[in-house]
């Protein structure tokens, strides 16, 4: 797909992980994050990481790494903020670190949906997923004045731009998300 980059979120805290790098945790022998890689590189023209900790072991993977403009771990929306402003295509695409199933059609469904749209949101049953978004980088000044306002609710912000929901009922599983060490042991 031409003239899309895509962001790992990788930026959070991983609270609910005990405060681990979700992306580092191992996963049927290799890290989360790999498994994302493998899944969204075919996808996309370039990958950038979001990160706010552990950059040089991120950077292991080969790809460029930026951390937060926003200080004290501002959420996905930072994430989308550093990536937005660093990558070199008119469209990006989110995905979080800790989604090793991510559909493999992720962006060309998207993009297909996309339209005049400021951006193209997964979604599943009546659950979107925010985090998973093709993003035209032209909304970037929108996101800094939410951001500069005070805005950290993904979806608050998705609200205010003109945005499509698209069904990925067939690819449900592919969204889920490992949060707890539990959750990584199961799988």
């Amino acid at each position: 797909m031409n003239g899309v980059s895509g962001i790992v979120l990788a930026g959070g805290l991983g609270r609910r992980m005990g405060g681990v790098d979700k992306g580092l945790q191992p996963l049927r022998g290799k890290p989360m994050v790999e498994h994302v890689l493998e899944r969204l590189s075919p996808q996309v023209d370039e990958i950038i990481i979001n990160a706010n900790q552990n950059a040089e072991t991120y950077a292991r993977f080969g790809h460029r790494i930026v951390g937060d403009d926003i200080a004290g771990f501002a959420g996905p929306l930072a994430g989308l903020h550093a990536g937005l402003k660093a990558a070199k295509n008119p469209l990006v695409v989110t995905v979080p670190c800790d989604s090793p199933f991510l559909p493999e059609d992720l962006v060309l469904r998207l993009n297909a949906s996309l339209g005049k749209n400021d951006l193209a949101v997964a979604k599943t049953g009546n659950q979107a997923h925010p985090v998973f978004a093709l993003v035209r980088k032209s909304v970037l000044q929108n996101l800094e004045t939410f951001l500069a306002g005070g805005g950290r609710k993904i979806d608050a912000w998705y609200s205010s731009l003109k945005y499509v929901e698209v069904l990925f009922d067939d690819e449900a599983d592919a969204f889920r998300n490992i949060n707890t060490l539990e959750e990584l042991r199961r799988e």
